[in-house]
């Protein structure tokens, strides 16, 4: 990795529909040399995908929360993924220092849902409580995945 992958990268974040003859007027290279650094980017495993982002709302999910979990005891990061993965609200979780054992966040289409996405959450016999943070307006979101 250079800075003109680094640069190839970088617009591909912000359009993953550029041109290569767009990047490469911006990093400085030829539409074939892009070509060729995006193929070994890829083969790599630098890219892992090529994606489109819908608007949740779009999608009837414009409902979230962020969610700090705390369980009873110590519980291991596989437990929680099992846990949280049959909650098909829970759009992405980790583990986190400080006093919660993870932070969930759910998308979902409503309050209604979204306390019944937390519920199924809840009854888990290892989590003993959450605190929830109702997202009122998104300021910065950035994607690196």
């Amino acid at each position: 990795m250079d800075n003109i992958d680094y640069g190839i990268l970088d617009m591909l974040r912000q359009n993953s529909r550029a041109g290569y003859g767009d990047i490469g007027d911006r990093v400085g290279l030829s539409a074939s040399a892009v070509k060729r650094r995006v193929d070994r980017l890829v083969a790599d495993g630098v890219i892992r995908a090529f994606t489109i982002q819908v608007d949740p709302a779009v999608d009837g999910m414009a409902t979230e929360a962020y969610v700090e979990l705390f369980c009873r005891g110590t519980v291991a990061p596989e437990e929680l993924r099992r846990i949280l993965s049959q909650v098909p609200e829970v759009v992405d979780a980790a583990t986190v220092t400080g006093s919660a054992d993870a932070v969930v966040h759910i998308r979902s289409r409503d309050i209604p849902s979204l306390e019944d996405a937390l519920e199924r959450v809840r009854i888990a016999p290892s989590v003993d409580h959450t605190r929830s943070a109702i997202v009122l307006s998104r300021l910065i979101h950035r994607s690196y995945d």
